[in-house]
């Protein structure tokens, strides 16, 4: 197999493509061919060596990918099943290997690329508003970076959910985005202040859960919006900034700051990650929810893949195809 490896941490140009040994299978496992890939802002952490988790080298980016059953010792997903799963690194390659239950067989009515970019970013967007935030129907939802691959998410799972969504998004051509994927307002934070924004919109009462994926400046503007009993969603920190919470202001008022890391779920409830992928096929297949895949490029791209999700300069999710 061939996979683009990093032999040392820095910046996306420095991995190469190259052949690689085969993993060995083990009992319950999975050998994926690879139809599509998803790139994600966490891969370019990966490579850099600044992600929550710092892989040893070489390392191999890539966290979802969909693709064909090539080689299985795992019954339930036989030879030429249409899977996706999502990996710990890996997936800018020719092949994977995964197991149940994070490799999950795809309706047959789903490419591979709506297959690869529902994985990893939906279930972030799923878990920070269902299991963490305990979104309500009727709930105000504050979404930042809405026109990105989890913000997009988090904009159609909450509308799925019966919430009223405010997105931010960076430029006229994202906020018009933001809209079509169903967000009730959004706003440009480059042009106006979506503080006052929030407030207008919600008649005062503020956004009962905000979503959070950028962090810095926009973690510390939040905390002026959000309602009595909110609660503030850290998803991560694009921004560069990690911000702090001032627990005299969340005791006045009366709201909450959560973490999510989504990664923490393959450990520590796999069969809930399971759970919720499923609910996202069933939203699919409802036609409530489809990723924003903006771009396919070859695999041979994947470093420049990468560079456009680092500098900001994608919308949804590029997807690489071999």
């Amino acid at each position: 197999m061939k996979a683009w490896r990093g032999h040392s941490f820095g910046p996306p140009e420095n991995l190469v493509w190259e052949q690689v040994e085969d993993p060995p299978l083990s009992d319950g496992e999975v050998r994926i061919e690879v139809k599509a890939s998803a790139v994600n802002f966490p891969d370019v952490l990966f490579a850099a060596g600044t992600y929550q988790v710092k892989p040893p080298l070489p390392l191999v980016p890539g966290f979802e990918v969909a693709g064909v059953v090539s080689e299985s010792r795992e019954p339930s997903l036989p030879v030429g099943t249409r899977v996706a799963t999502t990996l710990t690194g890996g997936g800018f390659a020719t092949h994977a290997v995964s197991a149940p239950p994070l490799a999950h067989r795809i309706p047959d009515a789903m490419t591979f690329e709506d297959a690869a970019a529902l994985t990893i970013t939906y279930q972030t967007a799923w878990f920070a508003l269902h299991r963490r935030a305990q979104l309500q129907p009727g709930e105000w939802v504050l979404v930042h970076a809405g026109a990105g691959g989890v913000g997009s998410a988090a904009i159609q799972i909450s509308k799925a959910a019966g919430a009223k969504v405010i997105a931010t998004a960076g430029g006229e051509s994202k906020v018009a985005l933001c809209k079509q994927l169903g967000a009730d307002a959004a706003v440009d934070y480059k042009a106006s202040d979506f503080v006052a924004a929030v407030k207008e919109l919600t008649e005062g009462h503020g956004a009962d859960v905000v979503f959070d994926p950028v962090g810095g400046d926009i973690f510390d503007k939040s905390t002026k919006c959000i309602a009595f009993e909110g609660r503030i969603i850290v998803i991560g920190f694009t921004s560069g900034r990690i911000p702090e919470a001032r627990a005299n202001h969340l005791l006045v008022k009366n709201y909450g700051v959560l973490g999510l890391h989504w990664g923490a779920y393959n450990f520590h409830n796999p069969g809930l990650i399971a759970h919720c992928q499923q609910e996202l096929f069933r939203l699919y297949g409802e036609g409530k929810i489809k990723p924003l895949v903006s771009e396919v490029m070859p695999m041979s791209e994947a470093p420049k893949a990468l560079q456009a999700v680092a500098s900001r300069g994608s919308t949804g999710k590029i997807v690489l195809r071999p």
